[in-house]
């Protein structure tokens, strides 16, 4: 049964498998960002959590766009296990550095399937990869331009505060 759905589709079966593991990297994100914004809340960090929860919503887009994709050229799309994410955390730069490297893993992991597609000579889904290219490079950009907030405005006496305060600005061009 395999060979014969394997002949409805020119997707390789490697890329296929790249490609359902990013689905599962990003439903992982997803849920890690809505655990941030819950510890950000809990902690009186509105802003924070607010930002978090954009960021949980924009990683669940990348996901179903991944998968929609995968069943767009014929491919399986398996909808993926989330394993438990981490609820507590230290500190809120702790949070945001915790975010950067999230952003970075899934960054590494895009261009190992751009590197594939491109030894496959999968065009197609090379092509298709370049989006998640640029918003990756604005991801971690947005990421780091937060954990600079730490270092510019520091965090004692209202530091925290103003932090909190900055960080819904970010990624909205003010």
């Amino acid at each position: 049964m395999r060979d014969l759905l394997r002949q409805r589709t020119s997707l390789k079966e490697e890329i296929e498998i790249l490609l359902n593991n990013q689905v599962k990297m990003e439903a992982e994100a997803s849920a890690k960002y809505l655990a941030m914004a819950s510890w950000c809340d809990r902690n009186g960090f509105r802003n924070s959590a607010k930002y978090f929860m954009k960021q949980s919503g924009e990683e669940r887009e990348h996901m179903v766009k991944i998968f929609n994709y995968l069943m767009f050229v014929g491919g399986t799309a398996v909808s993926p296990e989330v394993p438990a994410v981490k609820q507590e955390f230290a500190s809120l730069r702790s949070v945001f550095e915790t975010a950067l490297q999230s952003e970075i893993a899934v960054t590494q992991s895009i261009n190992r399937i751009v590197t594939q597609s491109r030894k496959e000579e999968d065009y197609a889904t090379e092509n298709f990869l370049q989006w998640f290219v640029s918003e990756q490079t604005e991801e971690e950009d947005n990421a780091r331009r937060a954990i600079e907030l730490f270092d510019v405005i520091g965090e004692a006496g209202s530091g925290l505060y103003l932090i909190d305060k900055a960080i819904g600005k970010i990624g909205s061009d003010e």
